[in-house]
């Protein structure tokens, strides 16, 4: 990885941006230019970053892009409708981690460990998938490609920095005003998240899922080449800051014991397995968080059959739910010349 990039990093001063900015440094990635842009807001602030030192952050707009061989979307769905195509006309590989593009035929949806073959033939866009789905595929991937899968029930506990800087606060500021006995009036949520779970990510649609349900049910769908594979989500947004759970329940085509499963996906990278309940061992967000692994444990046989696998994951989803999985795609770029 010898080249070096001229980067730009639309939503540099949000959760995701700033994730992005620490793991850039501690993974060396090559950069030579950088450009740290965000709303008319945050325009001005100054943020440090490497032997860079102090860059001061810009108004994203569509002229943003001139020279820029990368730009890494930490933004709405809207910010990344409107400045992408202008950003891709301008020669930038955009990658996204919106919802914009993600359902586009022709635009990539890559989680690197499972997918990376789809970078080719790439037309400037490239997707990442939202962060409860890329845990998901990265340790069922494995196992399908030797007993291929026939349903996936997951019901996620997901933080509320999936949600943004506002979600955050609101937790510290509610968790403060219930243990001093003060009322609580929810502004990012539809009900109080502090000391709390809401079983509701996203809004609910016509046939009584989420969008948050749906992205995870046709994303996971999308990665695995698998348009037919069934597949059901229920999502929950719990008082956590940092990181997302799941409880998974995977049907495959064979037979498989806990034992094949573990010995499957205990190579694959960035998976690593915390599975010794007789000693309480396994993942939690709170010992997860910061961490770049997806951590699977609880892995038993699924009581109601056969060929079921019943297993616990928990990932940072800031890093490998988001900003990591972005800089692996830009390193996959790299790594197979198409930038």
């Amino acid at each position: 990885m010898s080249k070096s990039l001229n980067v730009a990093v639309v939503g540099a001063t949000g959760l995701v941006g700033q994730e992005f900015l620490k793991i850039a440094l501690q993974r060396k990635f090559p950069i030579k230019g950088l450009r740290l842009l965000a709303s008319h807001r945050s325009a001005g602030k100054k943020i440090t970053f490497g032997e860079f030192g102090e860059i001061e952050v810009e108004e994203a707009t569509p002229h943003s892009f001139k020279g820029v061989d990368v730009a890494f979307f930490s933004a709405t769905t809207e910010v990344s409708k409107s400045l992408i195509p202008p950003a891709v006309k301008a020669g930038a590989i955009c990658i996204d981690d919106s919802s914009a593009w993600r359902m586009e035929p022709d635009v990539p949806l890559v989680v690197p460990e499972v997918n990376a073959g789809d970078l080719r033939g790439h037309k400037g866009i490239i997707s990442i998938p939202n962060c409860p789905t890329t845990p998901l595929c990265q340790v069922l991937w494995p196992v399908h490609k030797v007993n291929p899968l026939k349903r996936i029930i997951v019901d996620t506990y997901q933080s509320v920095s999936g949600t943004g800087t506002a979600a955050v606060q609101e937790l510290t500021d509610q968790t403060r005003q219930v243990l001093n006995g003060d009322e609580t009036r929810p502004h990012v949520y539809p009900h109080q998240i502090g000391f709390n779970v809401l079983p509701q990510v996203d809004v609910f649609l016509g046939s009584g899922y989420t969008k948050e349900e749906w992205k995870i049910i046709n994303e996971t769908r999308k990665i695995m080449h698998e348009p037919e594979l069934q597949i059901s989500a229920t999502c929950v947004r719990v008082p956590i800051i940092v990181g997302h759970s799941e409880a998974v329940h995977a049907e495959f085509t064979k037979a498989i014991s806990p034992e094949d499963f573990s010995e499957t996906i205990k190579e694959s990278p960035g998976v690593h397995i915390q599975d010794e309940p007789s000693v309480n061992h396994y993942p939690t967000p709170w010992a997860t968080a910061g961490k770049d692994d997806t951590y699977v444990g609880r892995i038993r046989q699924d009581a109601s059959h056969p060929n079921g696998i019943a297993f616990w994951l928990v990932s940072d989803n800031l890093r490998k739910g988001a900003a990591l999985n972005a800089i692996q795609i830009a390193e996959e770029l790299l790594a197979r010349e198409l930038v």
